[in-house]
């Protein structure tokens, strides 16, 4: 049953997990932070926001990080599967509190994880479910990011909401740096020209060419999502020029 929605920003939104954050930052998974994070998305679904969700592996595998004897089309093989455990286990986080929830990969697993179908995507979307996209693009070489931009152009999600540990995008890591500057709003060939490494320069090029707008926002902070879809300026958001209004 689709539901209308309610005094909300954005209708339909691709948000992508890093698998460090659904780590907790550790390996594995952090129940009790999923579950908050669960909470938080199913609380905007109900306000009629559509959500597809696209997750890392880190927490499992790091492909680009893997040992020199690993050939690298096989190391990202490995983490796009860790891609998949994650979005499986996500699935299940949400299906465990009531919520439709679908998971799908880039290439099909048999009698685990149907293949990605940008169509039913959307019409899952349309019935109120939770879609999770898992596999990366399905191809080496490819970071997650990309993949997440990709699947929000396929599925015509009105914005992609990155989620990271800081809220936005800044000059310097303000993890480690605390006279580090926040932007609140910056033109994708601006973070181009900046070499700012919120996204790979091949995810944030191909948003900047199909008009995809960005928000970077922090996703440890309970309830940030709500407030971000019913317009309150939390983050960075990205986007072309002439949408830029500082």
């Amino acid at each position: 049953m689709t539901v209308e929605p309610d005094h909300v920003i954005y209708r339909r939104i691709l948000l992508k997990l890093s698998g460090e954050a659904l780590g907790g930052g550790r390996s594995g998974i952090d129940s009790r932070f999923v579950l908050d994070l669960v909470n938080d998305i199913s609380a905007v679904a109900d306000r009629g926001v559509q959500v597809a969700i696209v997750c890392g592996g880190g927490n499992i595998f790091r492909g680009i990080a893997a040992d020199s004897a690993i050939d690298r089309t096989a190391a990202d093989a490995m983490g796009m599967l860790a891609t998949m455990i994650n979005g499986l286990a996500l699935r299940e986080f949400f299906r465990s509190q009531g919520r439709q929830a679908v998971a799908m990969a880039a290439y099909p697993v048999e009698g685990i994880l149907p293949a990605f179908s940008a169509e039913h995507a959307r019409n899952l979307l349309d019935s109120g479910h939770i879609v999770i996209l898992t596999g990366g693009t399905g191809l080496p070489y490819f970071s997650t990011d990309t993949a997440a931009v990709m699947r929000a152009l396929q599925i015509n999600a009105d914005v992609m909401i990155k989620a990271t540990k800081v809220d936005g995008i800044f000059d310097r890591d303000p993890l480690s740096d605390p006279t580090a500057r926040k932007f609140s709003n910056l033109t994708f060939n601006r973070v181009l020209e900046l070499d700012l490494k919120v996204m790979d320069a091949a995810a944030i090029a191909l948003c900047r060419d199909n008009n995809l707008p960005v928000v970077v926002f922090n996703l440890l902070e309970k309830g940030h999502l709500g407030k971000l879809m019913a317009g309150e300026r939390i983050g960075t958001r990205v986007m072309q020029e002439d949408m830029c209004d500082d």
